[in-house]
């Protein structure tokens, strides 16, 4: 079968755009620590990241039995906004990669829309971006869900078999691929463990990249065998 025509970029914002999930994580497990085990705490959220802190503060409260104080998220959010707002970085290469490739580009992420917009400054690509941002508040249903993917295509008049995201966690990989997508990952955020790779390709990525730098040419390369027919 042939492959379809790649015609929109959807990127994920967090650990994509910008180096901001390990600042978020250390946020997170200042604040839940607060109530719970530390080391038991690291346990059970290892590998969570891309999930939204709602989720992960019910998850902490299910597995520990405990209430934790109902402005918990709030203060994290908040927190967690502040110190990326002030702190992050862009990864490395990503705005020189993305303004080489000619495609329309939207982000789609878990994150509020505010945030999202701010990395996308911090990153330098308010320009490239045009607006085009899709975030958690703007759907019923997060990811791991497909909505704010298909929101993101829905929206920019480009059917999902057509789009191709760049995601880094598995929550996002999941959504995007829900969505009808293909997906390439990204593991050279400095969150990511070693292992990560093994995880995204077990989930079905199309191609997995460790630099910026490389994707240029792994989109060239999609869209080459889309347009000779080959491939599945």
């Amino acid at each position: 079968m042939k492959p379809h025509a790649i015609e929109l970029l959807i990127s994920d914002c967090d650990g994509v755009l910008v180096d901001s999930e390990i600042l978020s994580e250390r946020v997170l497990m200042e604040e839940l620590s607060k109530y719970v085990p530390r080391v038991e705490l690291e346990r059970l959220l290892d590998g969570t990241f891309g999930l939204i802190t709602r989720d992960i503060i019910q998850m902490v409260q299910a597995r520990f039995n405990v209430e934790l104080p109902a402005t918990l998220l709030s203060d994290i959010r908040t927190r967690s906004e502040q110190l990326i707002a002030t702190h992050v970085e862009p990864i490395p290469g990503v705005k020189q990669a993305l303004e080489r490739i000619d495609l329309p580009l939207a982000v789609a992420s878990n994150s509020l829309r505010h945030s999202v917009e701010s990395s996308v400054a911090r990153a330098g690509l308010t320009e490239r971006v045009a607006g085009n941002i899709f975030s958690a508040d703007m759907v019923t249903h997060p990811k791991p869900a497909p909505d704010v993917y298909l929101l993101a295509a829905k929206t920019m008049g480009v059917a999902p078999e057509h789009c191709i995201v760049i995601e880094d966690s598995a929550t996002g990989v999941r959504a995007a691929l829900a969505a009808g997508m293909r997906v390439i990952g990204f593991t050279g955020a400095s969150h990511i463990p070693p292992s990560h790779a093994d995880t995204l390709r077990r989930l079905g990525v199309t191609a997995l990249i460790s630099h910026m730098d490389e994707l240029p040419a792994q989109i060239a390369a999609l869209r080459e065998t889309a347009a000779s027919g080959d491939g599945h």
